[in-house]
């Protein structure tokens, strides 16, 4: 399922081969997240083009889907419904119902500054933590999602890697919470394993289950729930929680000697430029976020020196194409500037979708060529000389 190729000399970082169902992964490896088991604007044919290797896909999102249309024994339900045969991921749901916890005008994220406080606003009003699992209210109805029904959606939705279903805990959650937190973590993920394990008897193509280590900020928690989730019988694991930014590379050195070394690791929700190279160098082979999907559709695009905004009125007559030497299949298309800027401020839904979708497939190429150039990097042993040149360069003027 999962092979070492080569180990960088300075680091942690290391090339690998992650196989699943649907194809081999080459890792380290961006993941590109497509909420509903789609790219609105994408085609299948635009996804492929930008060379995107592996999909994540909610859980949450795509329940009532996966209950009505998906089947147990349909291999390939996922990959239909993205009209593409690629490798998929799909998360555990927990994440939205931790966010729902907190209402739809306090949303939880995965990062806070450092001097953020707790207010009133930060109390769990529309959730009940049982040590089934989690009650709460969407959209006037009373839901339960836990560790068995999570993993039953997932085996439907027909991903080829799971999760397991967590505790999340929210960025400001004291030490006493955690503590509570990973005892649900620990209880439920043996849930999950013995769940999972009945359900691959009656699949065709077999799913790869990642566990999840939780403990928030807290060293102690971090290793406690590293050494409990490395020692289970998980195919991979995956690091959760919320921090800040600056605590990235603190938590991963934490957990990560905790963790079997042959199995692969994933970082959940972490995406940015600088904070990619650091879950690498700490020796993460997979990490997701929204970054280049959602801030493509509005106008946000990466360069080689920076992102630049494509709305602003400096665009309005720049005949240039996103980045000189950029082989996407916008920039590739000679599609200026100006022309996409006309296009994603248009008040035509028709015309907006092509500017979203030209967007997209920029911002997909870019961060999936950064990835492929940090292999290559690896694999010539030049890691951290092509991690300073790019963070310098990105952080220069666009």
């Amino acid at each position: 399922m999962f092979e070492i190729i080569q180990r960088d000399k300075n680091s942690k970082a290391r090339l690998g081969l992650l196989t699943t169902p649907h194809g081999t992964i080459e890792t380290p490896s961006y993941v590109m997240v497509g909420t509903y088991g789609r790219f609105r604007n994408l085609s299948p044919a635009d996804i492929k083009k930008t060379k995107t290797q592996l999909i994540i896909a909610n859980t949450f999102h795509l329940w009532d889907w996966a209950l009505q249309r998906a089947s147990l024994h349909y291999k390939d339900a996922l990959c239909n419904r993205l009209g593409l045969y690629i490798p998929t991921m799909t998360d555990s749901g927990g994440f939205q119902v931790l966010s729902l916890a907190f209402g739809m005008d306090n949303r939880v994220g995965k990062f806070i500054t450092d001097n953020a406080k707790i207010t009133k606003a930060y109390e769990r009003r529309n959730v009940r933590i049982t040590k089934e699992g989690v009650h709460f209210k969407y959209m006037g109805k009373n839901l339960f999602l836990g560790p068995k029904l999570s993993m039953q959606l997932q085996s439907k939705i027909g991903a080829d890697i799971v999760f397991a279903f967590d505790h999340i805990t929210g960025p400001l959650d004291n030490r006493a919470y955690n503590q509570r937190a990973l005892q649900y973590t620990d209880k439920w993920a043996k849930e999950c394993i013995a769940e999972h394990n009945k359900l691959q008897k009656k699949r065709i193509n077999k799913q790869i289950l990642f566990g999840i280590v939780q403990g928030g900020i807290y060293k102690d928690l971090r290793e406690k729930s590293a050494k409990s989730i490395g020692s289970m019988q998980f195919d991979g694991f995956g690091i959760g929680g919320s921090y800040t930014q600056k605590q990235i590379s603190e938590i991963l050195r934490w957990v990560i000697p905790y963790l079997p070394e042959e199995k692969p690791r994933h970082l959940l929700g972490v995406g940015k430029i600088a904070d990619i190279f650091e879950a690498i160098e700490n020796g993460m082979d997979t990490f997701d976020c929204v970054i280049p999907t959602r801030e493509a559709r509005h106008g946000r695009l990466y360069t080689k020196t920076g992102h630049l905004d494509i709305r602003k009125g400096k665009y309005l007559k720049d005949r240039k194409i996103i980045e000189k030497g950029c082989r996407c299949p916008t920039c590739s298309s000679k599609i200026s500037r100006l022309r996409i800027r006309e296009l994603i401020k248009s008040q035509s839904r028709i015309l907006n979708s092509a500017g979203q979708r030209w967007c997209l497939m920029h911002n997909m190429w870019f961060f999936n060529k950064l990835l492929k150039d940090i292999r290559l990097s690896l694999k010539k042993g030049e890691f951290r000389e092509f991690k300073e040149k790019t963070i310098a360069n990105f952080n220069a003027q666009a």
